[in-house]
């Protein structure tokens, strides 16, 4: 979207002390213009409330100060709202752009929150190298090259990946391993690489394939397939049977992607479809991504709906948020309208540079998508629910069985994984009432050096102390979302007592603790529960609350120990050539090229290194001066 303006006019006003709700914005409104702009209201305790837009400042924010004719979620808002702030801009669609970023930041009660707001991955061809690899890619577009998509998950990209390499015979491989390659690789045995990096296709006939794939994510499929059934007819017609053979496979690999994109629109190239569906208070909002006329995925997505914003608000601010770091596409079919659709139009046609459309369709094939991703919606949020209430449930026992004065809406379980000692991780995992909540997992490398090999309480420590001093430091009212209800640990007794120590030396003795041991012959089922200063107690074999808890425990393992792996792992690929200043990836291969090893390099004489290609004098002293302990 476009930059805000640098120093945009702020306006801050404390209104009269004693006044409160309807009262106090009546205040406001009498020293307000017609300005656009953007507006907060906040509680007694200084946390914003609501953040809101407005064309005409003055007139928006009048409508709050009638005592009648709210809404209750809105009467609720007033009624609690004890101080005001403005903040002014040049045109009503800055007045947009601020307001959805200060949404994102201070997450306020009342308003439409769009809690789930991924990149989505892409596919990538790239354009600095004669042959040109496909690959997935996410995140910004940084690299020269054509993108297409968005995909609606990894599996989606990798199957149509999957599919388009049969098709056309793309590279996949980094450039380092194209350069390095002396013979055919395993992508070209089976058929899904057709060798550039030994010779075997001529870079014009590697550019007429690397042409057909971009005009086949462009939606040109059909030419192309005729393209292909008449050069099959030729060989076949010339007794040319490997290469027609060849051809057919890739004409029957060109079919199956097309039939694995489900939905195909005819009159549709390119769009979003999104549809809303709300029930009980929750809302479910799916987008299926509709590019080059195929369906390349759906996803659905639970936006917090600000304590019972209607249907147009919620539409209206996911679409705001969701298009905040993505780029729209031409067309954008809702299931119901907006509010502010031609706002909306000027800022997401802004941020794309080319005109973007809006639409609401009533017939036809764009109504029939739309009607599709509605009942996809219907049905998701009906899943969700369902599963919300077992959870909902579980947590209920958990609290009865815990002895915990309620339901925890936060629970973390940590765990460490090494060993003996080596490559130590620290793990944790959060649960709530949605289920296993992964945007918050974390991890710590364990960085005492003094710990004892396997000292299991001291990494646990050293956990927790990071993890609970920094959010003390960060918010030290203890007013936000991270501090948990429950702490589950592995391990016993002893775990149980040094989380408390460490606890109560942060200040933090208010929050439960509760050990989780194996129990009897370590076995599932056996486990044994500790709290400080209480006996160890079990729970039956059959309890669904024991089967949650089992649960949350294995998957703070899994964390852990994947965290471990993926350390481990990188410390056995490590090269110490990485750690030569001046060393690159040219230079690296060239050297490893010409001695074969890391060790073989550390052993050679200056002589010796200065006949690499790449390496001059200087660089060869400096390797040597590396290897041999020389400053």
């Amino acid at each position: 979207m476009t930059d805000l303006p640098e120093t945009p006019q702020q306006t801050v006003s404390e209104g009269a002390p004693r006044l409160a709700g309807h009262a106090l914005i009546a205040d406001y409104v009498t020293r307000l213009d017609g300005s656009p702009g953007v507006y907060r209201m906040l509680n007694d305790k200084g946390e914003v409330l609501y953040v809101g837009k407005a064309r005409n400042l003055k007139a928006r924010v009048s409508n709050y100060a009638r005592p009648t004719g709210h809404s209750a979620r809105i009467a609720r808002m007033i009624f609690e709202t004890r101080r005001m702030m403005f903040l002014t801009t040049r045109t009503e669609t800055e007045a947009l752009l601020l307001e959805q970023n200060l949404i994102k930041q201070l997450k306020p009660r009342y308003n439409v929150l769009l809690r789930d707001d991924k990149s989505f991955p892409l596919l990538h061809i790239t354009g600095d190298h004669p042959f040109p690899m496909i690959r997935k890619h996410r995140g910004k577009r940084g690299a020269s090259g054509d993108y297409f998509g968005p995909f609606a998950s990894a599996s989606a990209v990798n199957r149509t990946l999957n599919h388009l390499q049969r098709v056309f015979l793309l590279r996949d491989c980094s450039d380092a391993m194209f350069d390095s390659r002396t013979r055919p690789c395993l992508q070209y045995q089976i058929k899904r690489c057709s060798g550039p990096c030994v010779g075997r296709i001529s870079e014009a006939d590697y550019a007429a394939l690397v042409a057909d794939a971009k005009r086949f994510l462009e939606g040109k499929s059909t030419t192309i397939q005729q393209e292909l059934a008449a050069q099959m007819q030729e060989a076949a017609a010339a007794m040319e049977f490997e290469r027609a053979a060849a051809l057919r496979d890739r004409i029957r690999a060109l079919t199956n992607v097309q039939q694995s994109q489900g939905i195909n629109p005819r009159t549709v190239a390119e769009a979003d479809i999104v549809a809303l569906h709300m029930e009980g208070g929750q809302a479910c909002v799916q987008v299926f991504f509709i590019r080059a006329h195929q369906s390349w995925g759906n996803h659905d997505f639970y936006p917090r709906t600000g304590a019972g914003a209607e249907e147009a608000e919620v539409l209206e601010a996911f679409l705001a948020q969701f298009y905040d770091q993505k780029p729209p596409p031409r067309l954008i079919l809702l299931s119901h309208p907006v509010e502010n659709t031609d706002l909306l139009v000027d800022a997401l046609s802004q941020k794309a540079g080319r005109k973007v459309e809006i639409a609401v369709p009533k017939r036809g094939e764009k109504a029939e998508l739309v009607e599709n991703a509605q009942r996809n919606a219907r049905e998701s949020l009906g899943r969700r629910m369902s599963e919300s209430a077992a959870q909902a449930k579980l947590l209920r026992g958990l609290a009865e069985a815990l002895s915990l004065p309620q339901p925890p809406a936060r629970i973390e379980i940590y765990d460490n994984s090494h060993i003996q000692g080596a490559h130590a991780v620290g793990g944790m995992v959060v649960a709530g009432p949605e289920g296993l909540m992964k945007s918050q997992y974390r991890k710590w490398n364990i960085k005492n050096t003094e710990l004892t090999p396997g000292d299991d309480f001291g990494m646990m420590r050293e956990v927790l102390t990071r993890r609970f001093t920094r959010l003390m430091r960060d918010d030290p009212e203890r007013v936000g979302e991270g501090w948990p209800d429950l702490l589950l640990i592995d391990g016993g007794a002893g775990q149980v007592s040094a989380v408390a120590e460490v606890m109560a030396e942060i200040g933090l003795s208010d929050i439960p603790v509760v050990g989780v041991a194996k129990g009897v012959d370590r076995d599932h089922g056996k486990e044994e529960f500790h709290r400080l200063g209480q006996r160890p107690f079990a729970l039956p074999r059959q309890d669904p609350v024991l089967y949650y808890i089992q649960r949350l425990r294995d998957e703070a393992h899994r964390w852990a120990i994947g965290a471990h792996r993926a350390k481990r792992a990188k410390a056995t690929m490590a090269n110490p050539l990485d750690e030569i200043p001046g060393i690159g990836a040219t230079r690296k291969r060239a050297l490893l090229q010409h001695f074969g090893s890391a060790k073989a390099v550390s052993r050679a004489g200056l002589p010796d290194l200065m006949e690499v290609p790449g390496i001059s004098e200087a660089m060869a002293e400096t390797i040597y001066n590396f290897f041999n302990d020389r400053d």
